[in-house]
C-alpha cells in the first residue's frame, strides 16, 4: 500500500517513515507539509492511505479530509495529532483511525492493517456521504489530473450539465462531480436556485433582464453570462433581487 505522509513538522515525517520503514507491505509514495500539498500530492501519486496531521498552516488536515472525500476513489485518512480534541471532527470526516503522538509503532501497524480491510464499496460509500458534513471554504475540482480549490467566495454559480457540474468564477469554468441538490443543501445560506439546472451566488446578482425570446435570466456580477430563471423560481427571485437592491 501506498502511504502519503502529511504534517508540517519535518522531524514527525521523518519518524513516521522511520517506523514505516520497519513495516512490510507499505511504501511511503510522497511527503506534503499542509493540506494544499496533499491534495495536490494525492492527483499524481495516489496514495491508498494519507497519514494525516490536524493542525497545520494553511489548510489544516480537517479540510484536506473533507475535499478528499469527494475523489473517486478516496484514500482511506488516519489522523496523527498531538490533540486529543479534535477526535469527533476528525471521524466526521470518515477517517479510519486517529493517532496521538507520539505515535507507537502497534498502534499504527494497527491503524494501517485497518484501513487495508476498506472495500471499495466502503470508500465509495464514504465519498458519497463526504459532501454532507457542513459546509465548505473551497470547492474542489479535478482539473488535468491535478486538484484546483475554488474558494466558494468567488463562486458565481453553479449549473448543472448532464453528469457534471459547472463552476463559474469570475475567470474560469470548472467541472466537478457533484449533484446540484447537494450543493443547494449545503450553500442554502449562500446561493439560490433560479432553473432546475442552477444556483447562482446571491452576492452576485446584480439584477433581472430578459432574453430575446422573452425568459427571464439573471444577471451576474462580473461575469457575462446570464443564466435562464424558471417560471417556477421567478417570483422568488424577483423578490430576491428587490430586497437586494433596497
Amino acid at each position: 500500500m501506498k502511504v502519503l505522509l502529511v504534517d508540517d513538522e519535518l522531524p514527525a515525517r521523518v519518524r513516521l517513515r522511520a517506523m514505516l520503514d520497519e513495516v512490510h507491505g507499505y511504501e511511503v509514495c510522497g511527503e506534503a507539509a499542509n493540506g494544499h500539498e496533499a491534495l495536490q500530492l494525492c492527483a499524481s501519486v495516489q496514495p491508498d492511505v494519507l497519514l494525516l496531521d490536524i493542525r497545520m498552516p494553511g489548510m489544516d488536515g480537517l479540510e484536506a479530509a473533507q475535499h478528499l472525500q469527494l475523489l473517486q476513489q478516496p484514500p482511506a485518512i488516519i489522523f496523527t495529532t498531538a490533540y486529543n480534541d479534535y477526535a469527533l471532527q476528525a471521524f466526521e470526516t470518515h477517517a479510519v483511525d486517529y493517532l496521538l503522538k507520539p505515535v507507537r509503532r502497534e498502534r499504527l501497524q494497527d491503524a494501517l492493517l485497518h484501513a487495508q480491510r476498506l472495500t471499495q464499496g466502503q470508500a465509495a460509500s464514504l465519498q458519497s456521504a463526504g459532501a454532507e458534513d457542513g459546509e465548505r471554504q473551497r470547492i474542489c475540482a479535478n482539473v488535468r489530473g491535478s486538484l484546483q480549490l475554488i474558494p466558494v467566495d468567488e463562486i458565481r454559480y453553479f449549473l448543472a450539465d448532464q453528469k457534471y457540474v459547472v463552476v463559474g468564477t469570475a475567470d474560469a469554468q470548472l467541472l466537478i462531480e457533484e449533484t446540484l441538490k447537494s450543493l443547494e443543501q449545503e450553500f442554502a445560506e449562500r446561493f439560490v436556485r433560479i432553473h432546475r439546472n442552477a444556483l447562482v451566488a446571491r452576492r452576485y446578482i446584480a439584477g433581472l433582464g430578459k432574453a430575446d425570446d422573452g425568459h427571464a435570466q439573471v444577471m451576474l456580477a462580473g461575469v457575462e453570462q446570464t443564466l435562464e430563471v424558471s417560471r417556477r423560481h421567478i417570483a422568488d427571485v424577483r423578490k430576491l433581487v428587490r430586497a437586494l437592491q433596497s
